[in-house]
């Protein structure tokens, strides 16, 4: 009997792949608006100071190609056939989901290169899943991974990422450091709706740190956006000022709503982050992003055999 076919949608953000491709990225994150000089020379000065780009799309695919691996070594009966999409970039969802459908993929699980779950993060990409899947003559049968944040292979990650952190820091000073988890801020509306985000980042902080018995824990959000209305926070640099201000020495931050080094680790962090903390007198460091990490992929292919099954994803 022949096996199975099932597709898997990995779905990422997206960066430009080279200098000329940043206005039409901009232009894209603002829905069609251009951005103005002064903003475009911003955010080429950005990319330039990480080293002329960043290696999102890159990884994007190697944790795809990860997660494939990993799902069809466990598999006898099914194939999986893995798909890397972007939201604000080539290969863009509408296509590879149109690919999808050419290449006769009937059933699929979608989901996003982001542990927690949101109706403006996670959410945004279903619809635009949902609206490609509209326009096939035969739509395919979507699950969605909402969220993937309570994996355990994900927390053991995340965990072993943290420790060796830790291990930058004296070793008297370990146990009472201030350790911060942050993700990427949403504007503060989401919790009109209850959303979930919010308790997701806690979720996994308070999971990583019982696992290595951290006491001096803080959350925190980085890189809101650049809009009127207010976004969560406190944002990671007040945080950390408040800290500094609270006699804290030292702070490591945990920026686990991210899993891949790009522009808002490597610059927003590394950068900005870290002079903001020299200039405050506190020794600053961040944990690794998980990247390539196996127990990545380990994770989110049991969120999607859960999703498959329709059981509920941690």
């Amino acid at each position: 009997m022949a096996k199975e076919t099932i597709g898997v949608l990995v779905m990422a953000y997206g960066t430009p792949d080279k200098p000329e491709d940043i206005l039409p990225y901009y232009t894209d994150i603002r829905r069609g608006r251009v951005p103005s000089d002064e903003q475009l020379a911003e955010l080429t000065g950005r990319y330039a100071a990480i080293g002329g780009g960043s290696r999102l799309n890159e990884i994007s695919r190697a944790q795809a190609a990860n997660l494939g691996r990993v799902l069809n070594e466990g598999s006898a009966d099914v194939v999986y056939r893995v798909y890397q999409a972007n939201r604000h970039w080539a290969p863009w969802i509408s296509d590879v989901v149109k690919q999808m459908a050419e290449d006769g993929i009937e059933r699929a699980v979608a989901i996003v290169l982001a542990p927690q779950g949101s109706k403006m993060s996670s959410g945004a990409y279903f619809d635009r899943v949902d609206a490609a899947n509209a326009d096939l003559p035969v739509p395919i049968n979507f699950s969605y991974v909402f969220n993937w944040h309570l994996e355990p292979a994900y927390i053991e990650a995340e965990a072993e990422k943290v420790a060796e952190a830790l291990a930058k820091f004296p070793e008297r000073s370990r146990e009472q450091l201030a350790v911060m988890f942050t993700c990427h801020s949403l504007p503060e509306r989401i919790l009109t709706w209850q959303d979930p985000y919010p308790e997701h980042l806690r979720e996994i902080g308070e999971a990583v740190a019982g696992r290595l018995g951290l006491k001096n824990v803080h959350y925190g959000y980085q890189s809101a956006g650049r809009t009127p209305e207010p976004w969560l926070g406190p944002d990671v640099r007040d945080a950390v000022a408040a800290l500094a201000e609270a006699g804290e020495k030292a702070v490591l931050v945990c920026s686990v709503g991210f899993i891949s080094d790009h522009l808002e680790v490597l610059y927003d962090l590394d950068i900005e982050m870290r002079e903001a903390a020299r200039e405050l007198g506190v020794h600053f460091e961040r944990m690794a992003m998980l990247n390539d990490s196996p127990l990545l992929a380990e994770a989110m292919a049991a969120a999607v055999r859960k999703a498959l099954d329709g059981g509920e994803v941690a």
